[in-house]
């Protein structure tokens, strides 16, 4: 059972759907502990169907006797929607929001005092066990409530605890990050079909290919550079490839994409 205790999801979204169908899938909370609030029909139903959670229309309802309030509302929003929760809200109750570029200070500022607030940015993996969390905390929050929305995340794929001077880097990275893995295994299965590939065949191939190397990495402990000189042998077909992307400037175009998210998620946060 999680330590979050009893969970209300403020945000039937992607990203909301995302961590309730995580936590159910690991056994890290049951359905019956969770409700979601989400204002579209369509969705409340969907939700409830696949999850077997309660859902319900109003927050201020779904906050009703939660231990923990889980907002996975959009940045552009989640002012509003606090605003609106606040007088729900009960004192002590842990509020987790997973709002891009939001800092836990400007949540303090709009929830009762001296209510706890931890700061996360998940990834979309999460659903399939595979996400990657960043944890910071406010002012408020106890180590304790800390390490409780850690293993939480946890139980989704892995968690870790970061300053929160560092969120809109890790955002840029980790939060962002399976959209340009995305792009690269689209781009390279698109390339394999170009040379004769059927989809499914270079889709396939890219897909592992990337899998693959990010568990080599892991596992040996090595340089991604040590793998780069691994596979490249001298005059090779690797090589030359490496040369072109050099030439075209895939690095560079990586770290400038880091930073138009860094500087984005700075933008929300303001």
């Amino acid at each position: 059972m999680s330590g979050l205790g009893r969970l209300a999801v403020i945000g039937g979204g992607r990203m909301g759907e995302a961590i309730v169908g995580g936590l159910l899938a690991a056994d890290a909370v049951q359905a019956g502990s969770i409700v979601v609030a989400e204002p579209n029909a369509a969705r409340r139903a969907e939700l409830a169907g696949a999850y077997g959670v309660a859902v319900v229309e109003d927050g201020a309802q779904a906050v009703v006797g939660a231990d923990t309030v889980l907002l996975a509302v959009k940045p552009q929003i989640v002012d509003g929607v606090v605003t609106a929760l606040a007088g729900a809200v009960a004192p002590g109750t842990l509020v987790v929001s997973i709002a891009a570029g939001i800092t836990c200070a400007r949540l303090e500022s709009l929830l009762p005092a001296d209510t706890p607030v931890v700061r996360v940015m998940p990834n979309a993996p999460a659903l399939v066990g595979a996400g990657m969390a960043v944890v910071s905390s406010g002012t408020e929050a106890t180590p304790a409530q800390v390490e409780a929305v850690r293993v939480a995340f946890a139980a989704i794929g892995e968690a870790i605890v970061l300053e929160e001077r560092y969120q809109n880097a890790a955002t840029a990275i980790s939060g962002s990050g399976p959209a340009y893995v995305a792009v690269f295994v689209d781009a390279l299965a698109r390339a394999g079909v170009r040379e004769g590939l059927s989809r499914d065949v270079a889709q396939r191939l890219a897909v592992q290919t990337v899998r693959g190397t990010a568990e080599l990495i892991e596992t040996t402990g090595q340089h991604p550079e040590a793998i780069v000189d691994a596979v490249a042998s001298p005059g090779g077909t690797t090589i030359a490839a490496i040369a072109q992307l050099e030439e075209g400037g895939f690095r560079a175009s990586i770290a400038a994409a880091v930073r138009a998210a860094v500087e984005r998620s700075r933008e929300l946060g303001s």
